[in-house]
């Protein structure tokens, strides 16, 4: 079994500002303020957390192939 990663870096598809940030292991995140441009982000289509749609990695959960949310 792999090593679960925490920490994932958000690129807001709108500015394309990034930032690395700690991802919660006991739930999804289904928002995320762009520090820079402050546009909402929310999951893409068939995602389940905005780490999933915008992060270098995915959530916890997915990474441990147990889906998300679940």
């Amino acid at each position: 079994m792999h090593a679960t990663i925490l920490d994932s870096v958000l690129t807001c598809p709108h500015c394309g500002h990034a930032k690395r940030e700690t991802m919660p292991t006991d739930a999804c995140q289904f928002f995320y303020e762009c520090e820079r441009c402050k546009l909402l982000l929310s999951p893409k289509a068939g995602d389940c957390c905005v780490y999933c749609s915008f992060g270098s990695v995915k959530c916890p959960p997915v990474q441990q192939e147990r889906g998300c949310c679940g």
